[in-house]
């Protein structure tokens, strides 16, 4: 019993020594570190200032060019449109201004696009006052709309690891000071101060300088060139292994297993039939590339909901938000849940009757070997898009927000590639907290996996059982000790209560570990237990009551969208067993389709159309949100929001989320993964007596040991 022991040890030390940083800091390490080569170099702008020839560019601009002066006013400024639906800001012709490049004798004239913060009663001097005088008078009932939505979007960023314009968005959104952000064209050797008196015509006082950007202001950096060596390197290897694969399978008519597996490991015309193609194969768990696929678009759709580009109707986005008809978009982060069930799940179902357990001891490190270097290749391609690919694509008046993400990953990149980034933010890829979750509950694992492995059932439940409520006893003394919020995602919470739920809560191993272990019972559970019979009566009341709890769980925030909520008991239940709760139901939905109870759920989730989404989806969620970033950087305009808009913003990024993570699964993931096959072997092998003994009782099975070997790295592969 050793190794529970350890177990309850070390989810013990978790408790404590959370708890510890709990009081201390109020929040887990949070790494400050200024990269050597940001996104945004500040001293260019420093070094484009001169008062003297902004004066003379000025002037021409005044007395001999109209036109050009035309082109500076209407990139801007404005009054923002749509200040009573919650709207403060203008994001003028950003395109246009930094278009602007004319050679006038000795000088040139280029635009230069900033962004200010302004008063209301600054903000008359751009338009009709007695207008400006009626919204004044109907700013307070808006007032009660935008700030909730204001600090919901702080809380989802800082539930997402986005720290970089809490306090813009702050105070652009402070309805209650009248604070907008305005953004103005003037020509490059100027600054604000001196350039507006002259291209309005009237003197700004009270207004604040938040950034400015012209042409060519994103400084190269190393991490670029390390990126284009690396494509480079994967595009030509693509090209010499495809080449060799058609010369000597198309062209040549040889027989492919001949072939050198080394040349054709890059293959794009080997990797691409590879991946969609599908042979049905006994033992595997169909429904879970159903589920996998439909999680996957939730968890998008979540994100494109809340990473938005910018709305003109802020507050009709809001009441959607807050009403019950959105309660699946309030609830989709319980989708990554459904991957800790999944990968605690397959972690014993791809393993049990493979290995005993003195075996897995043996081969330890390459257990813990073979799941890393699993997830490295397309993390490492993740962060180095991130470092130097995305920055450079395309360029918009909300690419600031691109800024601080590029700048944590080259300050960060190599946490993230150690798994442990859930400990150190603030993070290069928000979202990877996932992977180092559910790295280190892989590192666990073993501790449960030593008694499932002994051939003993009695063994193995007791450990299964002990571990799954040690697990749950453990993280649920932590939460009540801690007394957290149970969701960021709500009207009325600070930001301090927010950043603490999302890094002693949201992000922590030691609460997100119950889902892992309720998916190895059920990983177990359907390994073993097989033709389990219900009578229909049970069938039946077993179905309601899953499906009732799965929809209790969906619908368990509704009561936080109140904003005189304040239920600390309810709140701390939430946190303690509303995602075991979720996790059972899912396992219980895999388990009665696995044996014959799913009836026509079994069968729709079953479909060949959700094979290439599942094994897409793990690629997919590592560059859905990076991509996403770029989208809502580069818009220059507002767009009006509804709910038809959203899905068809959602349906045309999951197209590009889809061809992104084809191309790069086949460049990258199927190349690495086929290399580490060869270096490594299967990782944890059987010896040969042992081998023999299986295949010599294997030869009355209908399905051979490479097909289950098949099948399973299917299921590992987006876990």
């Amino acid at each position: 019993m050793m190794s529970i022991r350890a177990f309850v040890a070390v989810l013990c030390a978790l408790v404590f020594i959370d708890k510890a940083n709990s009081d201390q800091n109020n929040r887990i390490i949070n790494i400050e570190w200024e990269p050597k080569h940001p996104a945004f170099d500040p001293n260019i702008y420093e070094e484009v200032l001169n008062p003297e020839l902004c004066t003379n560019q000025l002037q021409y601009l005044t007395l001999n060019d109209t036109l050009l002066m035309m082109t500076f006013l209407e990139a801007g400024p404005r009054i923002p449109k749509g200040i009573l639906q919650g709207n403060s800001v203008d994001l003028g012709n950003y395109h246009q201004c930094l278009g602007i490049n004319r050679e006038i004798d000795d000088m040139i004239i280029n635009g230069k696009y900033c962004r200010i913060r302004i008063g209301l009663s600054n903000l008359q001097s751009l338009g009709d006052a007695p207008e400006l005088r009626n919204i004044i008078n109907d700013i307070d009932s808006t007032k009660s709309e935008i700030l909730p939505f204001n600090r919901l979007l702080q809380n989802v960023e800082i539930l997402s690891g986005i720290e970089s314009e809490k306090k813009m968005r702050t105070d652009a959104a402070n309805v209650g000071d009248i604070q907008f952000r305005v953004s103005v064209c003037i020509p490059k050797p100027c600054t604000t101060r001196q350039a507006l008196p002259n291209l309005i015509g009237t003197q700004l006082v009270n207004f604040q300088e938040e950034f400015c950007r012209f042409k060519n202001d994103k400084p190269w950096a190393p991490g670029v060139y390390v990126a284009i060596i690396v494509f480079s390197l994967f595009g030509l290897l693509a090209i010499l292994s495809t080449s060799y694969d058609i010369w000597n399978t198309v062209i040549q008519k040889r027989d492919p297993k001949s072939l050198s597996t080394v040349y054709q490991s890059f293959s794009v015309y080997t990797n691409s039939s590879r991946l969609i193609t599908y042979k049905p194969v006994r033992d595997a768990l169909e429904c879970v590339d159903g589920i996998r696929a439909i999680t996957m678009a939730w968890i998008i759709i979540g994100h494109t909901m809340y990473f938005l580009p910018p709305f003109i109707n802020i507050v009709d986005l809001s009441q959607t938000l807050m009403s019950l008809r959105s309660f699946w978009l309030a609830s989709f982060d319980i989708g990554v849940d459904t991957f800790f069930m999944l990968s605690g799940l397959l972690v014993v179902y791809t393993t049990v009757g493979k290995i005993s357990n003195i075996k897995l001891l043996k081969k330890l490190h390459l257990f813990y070997l073979h799941r890393y270097l699993r997830m490295f290749p397309m993390l490492a391609t993740t962060i180095l898009l991130q470092v130097g690919v995305l920055h450079y694509i395309y360029d918009g008046a909300m690419w600031t927000r691109i800024a601080p993400r590029i700048n944590r990953c080259r300050a960060s990149w190599w946490l993230t590639l150690l798994q442990v980034q859930n400990f150190f933010p603030p993070w290069c890829t928000g979202h990877a907290w996932y992977l180092a979750i559910d790295m280190q509950l892989h590192i666990l694992s073993p501790l449960i996996l030593f008694f499932v492995l002994s051939g003993k059932k009695n063994r193995a439940w007791s450990a299964l059982i002990v571990g799954l409520l040690v697990a749950l006893t453990a993280s649920s003394i932590y939460i009540y000790m801690n007394n957290f919020i149970s969701s960021s995602i709500r009207p009325e919470t600070d930001v301090e209560s927010a950043e603490r739920y999302a890094s002693h809560y949201y992000n922590n191993t030691l609460t997100r570990c119950p889902p892992f272990f309720v998916g190895m019972c059920f990983g177990y559970l359907i390994h073993f237990e097989k033709n389990i019979r219900f009578s229909r009566i049970l069938h039946c009341v077993l179905w309601i009551v899953n499906l009732t709890v799965l929809c209790l769980v969906l619908f368990s925030f509704e009561p936080m969208k109140n904003p005189d909520y304040d239920n600390q008991a309810l709140d701390n239940f939430l946190n303690s067993f509303r995602r075991p709760a979720w996790s059972i139901g899912v396992g219980w939905l895999i388990f009665a389709c696995t044996e014959g109870y799913g009836g026509p759920i079994n069968w729709f989730l079953s479909l060949k159309f959700w094979k290439l989404p599942s094994r897409l989806s793990y690629a997919m969620y590592l560059l859905h949100l990076p991509i996403q970033f770029v989208i809502i950087g580069a818009p220059t305009q507002q767009m009006y929001f509804s709910m038809p808009n959203i899905i068809y913003i959602f349906c045309s990024q999951y197209v590009m989320y889809f061809i992104a993570s084809f191309i790069l699964t086949i460049l990258v993931d199927f190349p690495c993964s086929n290399i580490i096959k060869i270096v490594l072997g299967s990782g944890i092998k059987k010896s040969d007596p042992e081998r023999r003994r299986d295949l010599k009782a294997s030869e009355n099975k209908p399905v051979t040991q490479q097909q289950n070997e098949l099948t399973n790295e299917h299921h590992k592969d987006a876990t």
